[in-house]
């Protein structure tokens, strides 16, 4: 399960992921409508993993995000910027496809042996709510076809592919997100 703690956020969620898309060449300046997330468990407890979906004009772009409490080293390239978060204090941001703790909930989540965190809702140590996911994750695999084991994507480098953009992704074994809302819609988030 995600714990998610009542508190306000510097710069908030929406303001970082526009900076984030505007920083990239392959990213998006313009205004962007913010479809929904779902999150991961890092299984050491340590590591934020979040993935959200905005939309931006037509495209429909998928941002996986860590936050950190303190710097990843020779992360220079994947850093997005710090926020200041009121319970848990100072937080690095950095572009998920730069970290390994989110790569690695990938190669799990393709091979069948992690799913989407759950998510609870705490204001200090108390649990007020079971907040329900703004997006859904399901694995789907071509008849015939396996989730490859977690060996050969994390250890025998098999590859797998995270989107960056939802739409235009396809293969054998497919992690699909679903959405609701105005912008309702699912698509491809990764695949192997």
């Amino acid at each position: 399960m995600a714990i998610i703690h009542r508190a306000d956020l510097s710069p908030t969620k929406p303001e970082i992921l526009h900076a984030f898309l505007s920083d990239r060449s392959w990213g998006d300046g313009g205004e962007i409508t913010v479809l929904g997330a779902y999150r991961f468990d890092d299984p050491t407890g340590e590591v934020g993993v979040e993935c959200h979906l905005v939309q931006a004009g037509d495209t429909v772009f998928h941002l996986p995000l860590t936050y950190r409490g303190a710097p990843l080293d020779d992360a220079e390239d994947a850093f997005v910027g710090t926020l200041q978060h009121s319970v848990l204090g100072e937080r690095f941001v950095y572009d998920g496809l730069g970290d390994e703790v989110a790569i690695d909930c990938f190669a799990r989540a393709l091979a069948g042996e992690q799913e989407q965190a759950e998510l609870d809702v705490y204001d200090g140590e108390t649990l007020v709510e079971h907040r329900p996911q703004t997006v859904l994750l399901h694995l789907e695999t071509d008849e015939g076809e396996e989730a490859p084991s977690l060996t050969a994507l994390m250890e025998d480098g098999e590859p797998f592919t995270v989107a960056r953009t939802v739409g235009g992704l396809d293969g054998a074994v497919r992690l699909v997100a679903t959405w609701g809302g105005e912008h309702a819609g699912s698509g491809v988030v990764a695949s192997c």
